[in-house]
């Protein structure tokens, strides 16, 4: 990596250390330690979800216009304000616009983060530049998140207070770190990065004409639906409820999907790097169905209390399988499919995707995987089908070079070209000596 690309990194890594000091006990902290109630701990989560869809439509635009840094420097600011101001609310208001305000924050440093990797990266380089980030921040995660159960203490407000300063710290280093960034005019960036000053054409209109990138969307809603947006909500309800699981194990189980990530993410990398990223997603799909099939057989095969644990826990390591495959697949094709002037637009219009899958997600999935146990693992075994379904339609929409980067050798000299419209195109450059 370059000077500029390690910077990135690691600042993006040390964000995620900070995140995971306070996401596990955000609802511990507003519920128990400030007293203030399950409801308005659900209000304060549902609101931190709900500032990111709010703001999010407008932060694409943000950046292509002014440039990934600057939105991202302004953006590490309010969430470390944010998170400051929630590690020291002790009423209702307070919590919940401190929640709003950190939640805002920390959505704009996602599409500006993804920015700033694709100006800093080429078409050859970028599977690995994503790869590495996905890694780094889930490392930081579980160190965070570790680190943070150490310190907190349910009878000490004080003690979950430390842990939001330091998570407001950590938004500051980024912020700090990210403005020393230099990005040369090289020609690495030339894939990527707006040079001609121009503005991004058409806007929202131009994005949706785009019919790979819309379908992307819609896969990238499904993705998240059946996964991320289940983790805290339906999966972990129906353990506890279906399974039988305790509690504790669901930390478990969630410190073993980070544990494959970490482990398996390069070895992974190497497998997938040089095949087709259709098809890559699609074998997500089929991961996942089975992960839920497990997940099918820890509730409903009543088999012992010591076999339905290891299956969830199995589970959440299955999802973590797939994930480790989507990081070096999904947010590279995102960028290869977006014009240069609209780089910043399109990595915001997937992560609005993300966060609505991540805002219905538990809603859809908390009853039902408390409730109606065997349809619950039905359903989500037929969306990770439809994973697999759309990743292959999807392909039949890319370039050879969007589709596989790893075909694509310097000396030919061939450029894909990706524009807003029914279908791509692919043009051949002549090669000069």
């Amino acid at each position: 990596m370059g000077a500029a690309l390690r910077r990135i990194q690691l600042g993006s890594a040390l964000s995620a250390f900070g995140l995971g000091f306070t996401v596990p006990y955000l609802y511990v902290y507003v519920a128990q330690v400030r007293d203030l109630g399950a409801g308005t701990a659900g209000v304060v989560l549902a609101v931190f979800a709900m500032a990111a869809l709010a703001v999010l439509p407008f932060t694409g635009r943000a950046i292509d216009r002014r440039g990934p840094l600057p939105v991202l420097v302004v953006a590490s600011v309010v969430a470390s304000l944010g998170a400051a101001a929630l590690g020291l609310s002790s009423d209702v208001t307070a919590a919940v616009l401190s929640a709003a305000v950190l939640g805002a924050g920390t959505a704009v440093m996602q599409p500006a983060l993804a920015t700033m990797l694709v100006w800093c990266s080429s078409t050859a380089t970028r599977t690995r530049a994503f790869a590495m980030q996905f890694f780094l921040q889930n490392l930081g995660l579980g160190i965070g998140g570790l680190v943070g159960g150490q310190i907190v203490d349910t009878s000490r407000p004080e003690t979950f207070t430390l842990l939001f300063l330091i998570e407001a710290a950590m938004f500051i280093v980024l912020g700090v770190i990210t403005a020393t960034v230099r990005l040369s005019r090289t020609p690495s960036f030339s894939d990527a990065r707006p040079t001609d000053g121009s503005k991004a054409p058409g806007g929202l209109r131009s994005l949706l004409s785009h019919r790979a990138m819309v379908q992307l969307c819609v896969l990238g809603f499904v993705l998240f639906f059946a996964c991320y947006g289940q983790f805290e909500s339906g999966l972990a309800a129906y353990g506890t409820e279906a399974a039988g699981i305790q509690p504790s194990t669901l930390g478990i189980a969630l410190a073993a999907n980070t544990a494959v990530i970490v482990v398996a993410q390069f070895v992974v990398l190497r497998l997938v790097e040089r095949r087709r990223r259709s098809r890559v997603i699609a074998s997500v799909g089929l991961i996942w169905a089975f992960a839920w099939i497990v997940a099918g057989y820890a509730g409903l095969g009543h088999g012992s209390q010591t076999m339905a644990t290891a299956a969830m826990i199995s589970t959440y390591a299955l999802f973590g399988l797939g994930e480790s495959m989507l990081s070096p697949t999904v947010a590279p094709l995102v960028a290869d499919l977006a014009p240069e002037s609209m780089v910043g637009q399109y990595n915001s219009a997937f992560a609005l995707c993300k966060q609505l899958a991540l805002a219905v997600g538990p809603a859809v999935g908390g009853p039902m995987g408390a409730t109606l146990h065997g349809p619950y693992i039905v359903t989500f075994v037929l969306f990770s089908l439809g994973i697999t379904v759309l990743a292959l339609r999807l392909g039949r929409r890319l370039t050879p070079v969007q589709d596989q980067p790893s075909i694509e050798t310097a000396p030919s000299r061939v450029v894909a070209v990706s524009l807003p419209e029914a279908e791509p195109v692919v043009a051949s450059a002549v090669t000069t000596r």
